[in-house]
């Protein structure tokens, strides 16, 4: 079934000559070292298909990045520059090979400033073009969600709260305190889906990943935290392991943390099985004075049926909560 269109009710108007889900490939002119970008449309290129058939343009200098093409390097042996020479040729494989063979090296034109920029710096939308990233880059949507979220009913407010609190509350006095230190020992210093460098000083550029998610129920321990950049970590959010980390990737995480490879690699999601329900139950009931509880109660009852633990309690708590 095809996709319904959407309307704008951004507040920012849309680009018309810009594809909305247009991937691009980028590549450092190999030549005079200028970011060059080709536009491939709504299917990503296969690394063998591009070094087969590519012929990629830089627009600054003119010089055509292609398997027939001779390299540029003068201070190389003339050996070595040859097209038709096997290290010629290997070099042109990886060249193609490292511009496309992950979808995080792909970049997209933001629909709304125009701008070219890295497949990070667009939020992720499940099933809209090859990248399954939102139209507008992060920057242009923090404008839209300050223009929108005004907007927004209380009810709808208290509701994204809500969901969001709630497994955190159930949680409380199941995550252990993490040592920053220890992490980014673990980790090299860098984040662990990108390899890029972190200041454990700068706090805002960092963050602490649950592998597996606190939605879940999955709490944060030393053996279920990953160091991710934060954009890293925004694009992940609350997927499971398997939906944004490659199987390489984590069997390396495995080894690092010592977390269940067996678990991480699942297809799909399932709530932690060793989580001690009637623990978190007196946890959430245990309420300030003032504090509302015949809404904490129906948050709590709500959450336990949405995740089918009722059978996990006891027989008191059931009574507590009135579930048969």
């Amino acid at each position: 079934m095809a996709r319904r269109q959407t309307k704008n009710r951004t507040g920012l108007p849309r680009l018309p000559d810009i594809p909305s889900h247009d991937a691009l490939v980028s590549f450092a002119c190999v030549s005079c070292n200028a970011r060059g970008f080709v536009r491939v449309g709504l299917e990503l290129l296969d690394a063998k298909t591009a070094f087969e058939s590519a012929e990629w343009v830089c627009e600054n200098c003119g010089f055509v990045h292609s398997r027939d093409s001779d390299l540029p390097f003068e201070h190389w042996p003339e050996d070595l520059r040859d097209a038709s020479r096997v290290a010629t040729e290997r070099f042109w494989k990886a060249f193609f090979l490292s511009a496309t063979e992950h979808v995080e090296s792909y970049w997209k034109q933001c629909k709304t400033c125009g701008r070219i920029l890295p497949f990070a710096d667009f939020s992720r939308h499940k099933d809209w073009g090859p990248l399954e990233r939102q139209m507008e880059c992060r920057a242009c949507k923090a404008v839209i969600n300050a223009k929108l979220n005004p907007k927004r009913s209380k009810q709808q407010l208290h509701e994204a709260s809500s969901r969001r609190r709630i497994a955190d509350l159930l949680l409380e006095g199941e995550n252990e305190q993490i040592n920053i230190d220890d992490l980014f020992k673990r980790f090299g210093g860098k984040c662990f889906k990108t390899g890029v460098d972190l200041d454990k000083a700068d706090r805002g550029t960092w963050s602490i990943d649950h592998i597996l998610p606190s939605r879940y129920l999955f709490p944060l321990t030393v053996s279920n935290a990953a160091l991710l950049s934060r954009s890293a970590n925004e694009n992940k959010r609350d997927q499971w392991p398997s939906k944004f980390y490659k199987p390489s990737e984590l069997k390396r995480l495995a080894k690092i943390t010592g977390a269940d490879l067996t678990l991480l690699a699942r297809p799909s999601p399932i709530v932690n099985p060793n989580i001690d329900v009637d623990a978190c139950v007196e946890r959430m009931l245990s309420v300030r004075e003032g504090s509302d509880l015949a809404k904490r109660l129906a948050e709590l009852k709500q959450l336990l049926v949405k995740y089918d633990l009722e059978d996990s309690l006891s027989d008191e708590n059931r009574r507590l909560l009135g579930i048969k």
